[in-house]
């Protein structure tokens, strides 16, 4: 490095240690290679409190979800017509909660102010955020903005107009879990951005045309076919590392769900399955690697990434979605390049 590059990396990192300083904010990791543009900033608010009078899950004292972790993974719950009507309450709890978090996404609030409005929202329908203290994440929903591919932790990092921005929200109200995420442009900016653009409504529509297949009989292999093939059309790859999940009066239950192809997943669909599908599809490699605080996972290449997650119900005939957008939901679709719809159409 020349001499001009050494002096001014010492003085960008006076002028940081300076703002620390006098903000008493900071970087947690000041030694760590991050891959893109996001960093930590703490310190982390204190851990948020769920009164006494809602339900807990059984990790919320020890974050050990003791119940969970002696699943048969190769057994799937078939739930009755009392556990769907539970599912289906829950559900419409977990979207009510989602779209008044991402109502107050803009430029300028922190995704910890995001994690308060989340946490008030499920306490005001008596509902326990279920991420929080599950194998001890600290915050009561996963904020993941730009290169973080999922389970961000929500801190004081202020968002900026270009950010995209994903919001993971799960509840535990009535005995039964719901899970539902969606990924958001903050500012005009983002919405003027053709790459933010392309990975963002090419997860949303992939996700669509997954649930579209969901019917008594369908393999659960078959989701990722369609999932990876979608991605692949738009110049996008699917991290493998993730995927969707049973869910119901645990928050993890089996089966596990890839969203990739030749994945070797077997079982069908079945009457009374609940269970999510929420591809995660990236702008470079899929590959990743993890902060230190050992959530927020990221890609290597810091290339941006996005999400959309909603929880299904099989029934006799087909899907009900029971984390559906309302008409008045925040986001939603916006149009595709014209780079990316050529780009389609060629494949």
């Amino acid at each position: 490095m020349s001499e001009a590059g050494h002096q001014g990396q010492l003085f960008l990192f006076s002028r940081l240690l300076q703002e620390e300083l006098a903000t008493g904010l900071y970087n947690p990791f000041p030694a760590y290679p991050y891959s893109g543009s996001v960093r930590a900033l703490y310190p982390l608010s204190p851990r948020r409190l769920v009164p006494k009078t809602i339900k807990h899950p059984d990790w919320a004292k020890d974050g050990i979800p003791k119940r969970e972790n002696r699943l048969s993974r190769s057994k799937w719950d078939l739930l009755d017509a009392a556990g769907q009507d539970a599912m289906r309450k829950v559900c419409r709890l977990a979207r009510e909660v989602l779209d008044i978090t991402a109502a107050a996404i803009k430029p300028g609030v922190t995704t910890d102010y995001l994690d308060e409005i989340c946490h008030q929202a499920c306490v005001e329908r008596d509902s326990y955020p279920s991420p929080l203290n599950y194998n001890h994440f600290p915050k009561s929903l996963c904020t993941s903005p730009n290169e973080v591919v999922c389970h961000g932790i929500p801190d004081q990092r202020i968002l900026l107009d270009g950010d995209i921005l994903n919001l993971d929200i799960s509840l535990y109200h009535g005995g039964y879990h719901a899970d539902v995420n969606e990924t958001y442009y903050v500012g005009d900016k983002a919405k003027a951005d053709p790459d933010s653009i392309r990975v963002i409504e090419t997860t949303r529509e992939a996700l669509d045309m997954a649930i579209a297949m969901i019917k008594p009989g369908t393999p659960i292999r078959e989701f990722g076919k369609i999932i990876e093939k979608h991605a692949v059309s738009r110049g996008l790859a699917v991290v493998k590392t993730w995927g969707g999940h049973g869910i119901n009066s645990e928050f993890h239950p089996p089966p596990w769900i890839p969203h990739y192809g030749k994945n070797k997943a077997v079982g069908t669909c079945k009457p009374g399955m609940t269970f999510t599908i929420e591809p995660i599809l990236t702008l470079g490699t899929n590959r990743e690697m993890n902060w230190p605080d050992d959530w927020t996972n990221v890609t290597v290449d810091g290339k941006r990434t996005a999400q959309f997650e909603h929880t299904m119900l099989v029934t006799e005939t087909g899907v009900e979605v029971l984390t559906a957008r309302l008409e008045n939901s925040p986001g939603g679709p916006i149009p595709m390049p014209e780079a990316a719809n050529a780009q389609a159409k060629d494949h």
